[in-house]
């Protein structure tokens, strides 16, 4: 019991950040051997995954209810999606300059990489035809966030619009929130364990040695990630927009990203999102359970940057010239295809052939491209899903400033550790 309690009393974000390095340590020194244990890290990712659904449909059913006047759900949805997509062309600018200045790709040799299947984006059209559930139950069995949050929206507005008739059901929606966080807690309590054994699969199998064979194009990746987090996040929203402190900012985001980085999900870690928007950086339900479940769908700025970077590197290997024009394009293209971008690892490595079309480079040359670059995407999916989730986070505290549904008392709270 007294090392048990020791365990506890250590911070949860010590704890997996110590779980990160070591798995790190482990898996170069294991190899491929630490396949063995990423099973533990496959029952960590399923139990977040078990909560998100129930959480994001009772969260905004409730959140919504919180409101007392569904006419605020258009301005909160308009500056939302005004705001994602700006961060997401901000992404995308900062991918295409650094990949203009680097050119990773100029003298890269590709006639080695083994052609990767090219599976075909998502039409946009699809994409928000899909939005309307046919049947709302099969809708939260396949966990389709976006009908989801369509349908839990009509669900708060009816109840609102029905006064005290709805009352029971809204403080069903109410409880079943506390519920939903309780039990998200528990399951982080799991995440240092979940953690070492992903990282070291991934350290063990892949590495960051597999980074050594295209080092300008990681060297892009890793520039671009730190430049949009930093600035874009930390300067311009937090310090510029809002006045608050970057600093704070990323304090009470920290438990989020490391696990998005060691799962590679944004889908997976929304639990983990929703948890620390509201109680460390001061989110209201009603914005917490809007906006991130939002984000956690379309706003892949970490996928936009990457792939604006991996079609300029393709473009430069096969010798394509690109103008201002196709730089426009690519810029265009990577923000539609962005927001058509499954939450799940490696999910961009597909959604690339939208994109590079667009400037001429043939479904030949694009599976060439993708077979290339899949050994060590693993270790770049890691970052790019760490911005996505950055970038959620700082959307949804934007958003609730401007909503008046903002805790800055919980914001500043003082460092404890």
């Amino acid at each position: 019991m007294k090392y048990l309690s020791l365990w506890f009393s250590i911070p949860l974000w010590k704890r997996i950040l110590t779980a990160l390095v070591l798995g790190v340590i482990v898996g170069m020194l294991w190899g491929e051997g630490a396949e063995s244990i990423v099973w533990l890290g496959d029952l960590f990712v399923r139990l977040i995954r078990m909560v998100v659904v129930p959480l994001v449909f009772v969260t905004l059913v409730a959140g919504v209810v919180s409101m007392g006047d569904p006419s605020k759900l258009g301005s909160l949805g308009i500056k939302t999606l005004a705001i994602y997509m700006a961060t997401t062309l901000i992404a995308i600018s900062i991918g295409l300059t650094l990949a203009a200045i680097l050119q990773p790709g100029v003298g890269v040799d590709l006639s080695s990489a083994v052609p990767s299947e090219v599976q075909q984006p998502i039409p946009l059209s699809e994409r928000l035809m899909s939005i309307v559930p046919e049947n709302p139950i099969a809708a939260l069995a396949e966990g389709n966030i976006l009908a989801i949050i369509f349908f839990a929206l009509l669900v708060g507005i009816s109840l609102l619009t029905i006064g005290d008739q709805g009352k029971p059901i809204a403080d069903f929606m109410e409880s079943g929130t506390e519920v939903m966080l309780r039990i998200t807690h528990w399951v982080m309590e799991v995440a240092p364990f979940g953690v070492f054994a992903l990282i070291a699969w991934v350290s063990g199998t892949q590495g960051v040695a597999a980074l050594l064979d295209v080092v300008l194009l990681a060297l892009a990746v890793v520039l671009g990630c730190l430049a949009h987090v930093i600035v874009t996040h930390g300067v311009i929203i937090m310090k510029t927009m809002l006045k608050l402190s970057p600093v704070m900012f990323f304090r009470g985001a920290r438990d989020a990203m490391l696990v998005a980085f060691s799962t590679s999900s944004s889908s997976a870690t929304l639990p983990v999102s929703m948890s620390v928007a509201e109680e460390n950086l001061g989110v209201k339900p009603v914005v917490a359970s809007t906006v991130l479940p939002l984000g956690a769908t379309i706003n892949m700025d970490g996928t936009a940057l990457y792939v604006g970077i991996v079609s300029v590197f393709a473009a430069q290997a096969f010798g394509i010239d690109l103008a201002l024009t196709d730089y426009m394009l690519v810029a265009g293209a990577t923000t539609l295809v962005s927001i058509g971008t499954a939450a799940v690892p490696g999910a961009s490595l597909f959604l690339m052939a939208a994109v590079m079309e667009t400037i001429g480079i043939s479904p030949e040359q694009i599976a060439v491209v993708i077979g290339f670059i899949l050994p060590f995407d693993r270790p770049l999916d890691m970052l790019r899903t760490v911005v996505n989730i950055c970038g959620d986070l700082s959307v949804s505290t934007a958003v609730a400033n401007w909503e008046d549904e903002f805790d800055a008392e919980v914001f500043n709270r003082p460092l404890k550790y």
